[in-house]
């Protein structure tokens, strides 16, 4: 074997994520923020850095996001999905508003220039698809009535990642070329006939694909789900989006019998997609970013919970639904890490990497520790308002 230590430091990795698994159940909090946590023990600069494993770890992180997608998809029909994107456009515009202006604010008050602004606002624009869906999962709110508004959110970001990204790159490097948002511009099209399609077709494709032996079905599934999001991703599509239409598509009989055979496969990927977020940190790059990474973190965690409260409210959701749809929206992750990557390769400002992965840290711990705590918030603001109409009457 090229690497020796390879197996050994990888079952250390698992026990590890299984000890803090059990140690989150045994505390009754999320475990999200314990992997992060552990990723920034094992990353470069932390207590035990990784050696032979990281490679491994990121792969198995782009796993792990594909399969929290894909699942969260099978909850849901196409024409449930089509008809919340349809009412969702409102909150679509008010979610880039709040959410944009804060980081573009934040490069501007820093002094680093519109371009990094631009970037920043990028950081602080777009959810976190991963931590949104094991929350979701978590939680037990996959069925609730927010969760499609939450969906559709998520959708509407991805799609817009999609244009950004290459507009975003070409600002960066001073190149306004038209043809570097020709794979946005045919990732948003067959986000759309995909949709269009899939009304018509549901449960013939999860017919076609069923089989009775769980072995051939979860093969096939599996397979096909990394395949597609892989494909979707060489062509500058996001994987994301593409393993949640999937999922979509393939509501069905296969959907059904999916979740189950899966379930573990998600559940162990998405663990190591967590620490893979926290190995990304250096943990000496936090403290002379701190403060302005709480800083933010606060001012775009209300103005996210906003969003969500907004997107809720108008489909009809009460104050718990509307409460934890704003909370479940707050975290960041993925996309903004990989938005700071890309602007510090190509030469931003030095601490504008550090600023935003310490922002994404401070929110993905956040959101699904507050997520947790929505239903008692969502109770405190009802009575409060119940308080408030009494003493107007």
């Amino acid at each position: 074997m090229e690497h020796p230590g390879l197996l050994v430091e990888l079952g250390a990795v698992l026990v590890g994520l299984a000890v803090l698994s059990r140690l989150a159940a045994r505390l009754g909090m999320p475990t999200i923020p314990l992997y992060l946590t552990a990723g920034l023990a094992f990353g470069q600069g932390g207590l035990v850095p990784l050696v032979t494993t990281d490679e491994f770890i990121e792969v198995g992180a782009e796993i792990g996001l594909i399969l929290l997608l894909f699942m969260l998809g099978l909850q849901y029909t196409a024409s449930e999905l089509v008809s919340t994107l349809r009412t969702n456009g409102h909150t679509a515009v008010i979610d880039l508003i709040l959410n944009f202006t804060p980081g573009f604010g934040a490069g501007m008050i820093l002094g680093w220039g519109v371009v990094p602004a631009v970037v920043l606002g990028g950081v602080t624009y777009v959810s976190s698809s991963g931590i949104v869906a094991k929350v979701l999962s978590d939680q037990g709110w996959t069925s609730n009535r927010e969760t499609p508004v939450v969906l559709a959110t998520l959708v509407i970001e991805d799609l817009a990642m999609a244009v950004y990204l290459p507009v975003a790159g070409a600002l960066l490097v001073g190149e306004g070329s038209i043809g570097s948002l020709l794979p946005a511009l045919i990732g948003v099209v067959i986000v759309v006939v995909v949709l269009g399609a899939a009304t018509r077709i549901e449960v013939g494709l999860s017919r076609l694909i069923f089989s009775r032996s769980d072995e051939s079905l979860l093969l096939t599934i599996l397979g096909l789900t990394i395949l597609v999001a892989g494909a979707a991703e060489v062509f500058g599509i996001s994987a994301a989006v593409v393993a949640l239409l999937l999922g979509i598509v393939l509501s069905g009989p296969a959907a059904e019998a999916a979740q189950g055979l899966l379930a573990p496969l998600r559940d162990l990927f998405a663990a190591i997609f967590f620490a893979f977020v926290g190995l990304s940190l250096d943990p000496s790059s936090i403290p002379p970013v701190l403060v302005p990474a709480l800083a933010l973190g606060v001012i775009t965690f209300g103005s996210k919970f906003a969003t969500g409260w907004i997107g809720a409210a108008r489909a009809g959701v009460g104050i718990r639904g509307r409460t934890r749809a704003g909370t479940i929206l707050a975290a960041r992750g993925e996309f903004s890490i990989a938005i700071a990557g890309f602007a510090t390769a190509a030469g931003v400002a030095a601490r504008f990497e550090a600023l935003a992965v310490s922002y994404v840290f401070v929110l993905a711990i956040a959101g699904p520790v507050l997520a947790r705590w929505a239903d008692p918030i969502g109770d405190v603001i009802a009575r409060r308002r119940v308080a408030k109409d009494v003493v107007a009457s």
